[in-house]
């Protein structure tokens, strides 16, 4: 039995994702996958789509679970955890043809999430795209009651986490030149939102 760790959510998830990332990343070669968690999205989008150099990144803490999964896969195109804290990042010398994350926005703090956009801001190429999977609400509402116990349940173990608002995960991505060009309804009342950056 694998050692790795093993987050079930992830799995329940992957393919309705894969699906969109098959579409939204035709063509793409380098992404950044900001809060990579086990690994295990990674390494099952990476073998899907062989032509990703997928560069997987998180806190400290999950570096160990991550290189368990990469090495486990064997696979080539799956580099080994980057540390980013996206409140404090040090690095801005990268450039990437997308970000990728997954399921980060209700766990981190609003000035996290704001954070989160202006790296992506400062590390997409032109013409790149921003996807961010995860619950959100739309017009002040919950999408499902699921979603607003889920919410509570949140809010309760860490008062600054909680379901953000599309509208205001709209107006971070205009600060940084970013536009929503896609919004994919996703299994579990979750949405999958896809931002592209501009010219310069």
């Amino acid at each position: 039995m694998s050692a790795a760790p093993n987050a079930p959510a992830a799995i329940r998830n992957r393919d309705a994702i894969l699906q969109v990332l098959r579409k939204e990343l035709a063509g793409e070669q380098q992404v950044l996958e900001i809060g990579s968690g086990t690994g295990q999205h990674a390494v099952y989008f990476a073998e899907a789509m062989s032509q990703l150099s997928w560069q997987t990144s998180d806190l400290a803490d999950n570096h160990p679970g991550i290189k368990h999964w990469i090495a486990e896969s064997g696979l080539a195109n799956v580099l080994q955890p980057k540390l980013l804290n996206v409140s404090e990042p040090d690095d801005f010398a990268a450039r990437y043809s997308a970000v990728f994350s997954a399921n980060t926005a209700h766990i981190m703090s609003k000035e996290s999430v704001a954070d989160m956009f202006v790296y992506v801001g400062r590390v997409l190429q032109p013409k790149a795209k921003f996807l961010l999977y995860g619950p959100f609400r739309v017009d002040g509402d919950f999408v499902g009651d699921g979603n607003k116990r889920f919410d509570q349940s949140l809010r309760s173990q860490d008062p600054v986490m909680g379901i953000r608002d599309l509208e205001w995960v709209d107006m971070l991505a205009a600060k940084q030149n970013l536009s929503r060009e896609n919004t994919y309804a996703m299994p579990a009342n979750n949405l999958l939102l896809v931002w592209q950056s501009g010219q310069t």
